[in-house]
């Protein structure tokens, strides 16, 4: 070999290892590298059954565990544009550089998944790849659900062709260049897919392992509380730490003690994932009040516990933005506290007062309390704004409790106010919102 051909054969070998290199700091630990015990395939597992349905629905038809299954992943509610038919899609998802339109995954067969056969049906959820060829976006978290099972995957298929086929063509994307490439899926899923199913630890108890898979493959809860890197995928060396997700914000679920779930108790978090409420810590609004009542509160209670005891074992990651505790509860007369903002208390006493007390514990119900609450501690005031312009409706087992939509009523000027106020009275430190700031959350909700 010539002394010119060796030369670029290692500057070829060095920029091979230095790309290597890159791909690796971008894209980090997978979701389970943090337990660093031993991997086996799931054949091998002799535990216990992590994957599929609880037990009292092993004996269940295909369809009915489908259908379990698919409330874990949350299908429903990225799949239906509120008002309209159930998974007929068309939901918006609005980002910095466009809007996203989920599809229709009803079975039929000219705008749904009616020709999807159980192969293609796996190519999307697993892989990411339409029936056609063309990738999907990972707005379908599709880098989560890759480790689901193939039997799950083709149980909720059963459930999604077992229901009525809605004919509903979802509206076009409107991403900008060069997002709106499709072709350049390829190769962010081949970087950040893992494309691998789940593999248990067994250094691990069977509880933990299917806490594992319910977190991190049907509940996908890293979509949404785990920060991205700069490739847009989930960076977990921040693992669960929170993140801004369609506009509001997912908080820290870590085992952090100050600001994630450490000083939680188990009771605390069943209830806040079967209710949506927890005494003391305030109650689930927004996408995460969605996966509640959708999701979360239809689980088996051996599934909570699961899920409990997986996110006991996530490492602690703070998040320094927020405060080290929450505030107390605030004086009962209005005369009385802080008053960060005349136009936000004037907003307050004539829309929020009556629900939600001066004092922050709210003579209406539980779930109206505002001590507590990291949204209110929250100096950003994301969620806040947000529940200020969307309003939010729960489900409970007592029926539905609602908070108005107030994004009409009040301007952005006003919000601002209101919100600066709440999170001074509240709160441990008011923030500092403005119009514009409101604007900019008000483009950020899915519709």
């Amino acid at each position: 070999m010539s002394g010119k051909m060796r030369i670029l054969t290692s500057v070829a070998a060095i920029a091979i290892l230095a790309a290597g290199l890159g791909v690796w700091i971008i894209r980090g630990p997978g979701p389970f590298d943090f337990s660093g015990g031993t991997k086996v395939a799931l054949a091998d597992y002799r535990a216990g059954k992590p994957t599929g349905v609880p037990a009292k629905l092993e004996k269940a038809s295909l369809v009915e565990r489908g259908e379990y299954l698919a409330k874990a992943a949350d299908c429903m509610v990225c799949h239906t544009k509120p008002g309209e038919k159930d998974y007929a899609g068309g939901l918006a998802f609005k980002l910095p550089f466009g809007t996203l339109y989920s599809t229709n995954i009803t079975p039929d067969k000219d705008t749904g998944i009616g020709n999807y056969s159980d192969q293609d049906f796996l190519n999307a959820v697993q892989h990411g790849q339409r029936r056609d060829g063309a990738r999907l976006y990972p707005a379908m978290p599709y880098t989560s659900y890759t480790f689901m099972t193939d039997a799950d995957v083709l149980a909720v298929k059963a459930y999604l062709f077992s229901l009525p086929a809605v004919r509903a063509k979802a509206p076009e994307n409107t991403l900008s260049f060069p997002f709106n490439q499709r072709w350049a899926m390829i190769a962010w899923s081949a970087v950040f897919n893992p494309d691998t199913r789940f593999a248990p630890d067994t250094s691990k108890s069977p509880e933990w392992n299917r806490g594992a898979y319910l977190v991190e493959a049907l509940a996908h809860c890293g979509e949404c509380h785990t920060p991205r890197n700069l490739g847009f995928a989930l960076d977990n060396r921040k693992k669960f730490a929170g993140a801004i997700t369609a506009g509001w914000r997912a908080f820290n679920i870590s085992s952090d003690k100050a600001t994630g779930l450490g000083n939680w108790s188990d009771q605390d978090l069943i209830s806040y994932l079967s209710l949506g409420h927890a005494p003391g810590h305030g109650s689930a609004s927004g996408p995460m009040g969605e996966a509640v009542d959708h999701s979360f509160s239809q689980f088996a209670p051996e599934d909570i516990s699961s899920i409990v005891a997986y996110l006991r074992s996530v490492p602690p990651v703070p998040s320094p933005d927020l405060p080290a505790t929450t505030a107390p509860v605030a004086p009962a007369s209005h005369k009385d506290g802080i008053t960060a903002d005349a136009r936000g208390k004037k907003v307050f006493a004539s829309a929020c007062a009556s629900c939600h007390g001066w004092s922050g514990e709210s003579p209406v119900s539980p779930m109206a309390t505002l001590t507590g609450t990291w949204a209110v501690n929250d100096p950003a005031a994301t969620n806040v704004a947000q529940i200020v312009l969307s309003g939010t409706k729960r489900h409970t087992p007592d029926g539905a409790l609602s908070m108005p939509a107030f994004g009409n009523a009040y301007t952005d000027d006003e919000i601002a106010a209101v919100a600066n106020y709440v999170t001074a009275r509240f709160g441990t430190k008011g923030s500092k919102l403005t119009a514009k700031d409101v604007a900019e959350l008000r483009g950020q909700t899915a519709e």
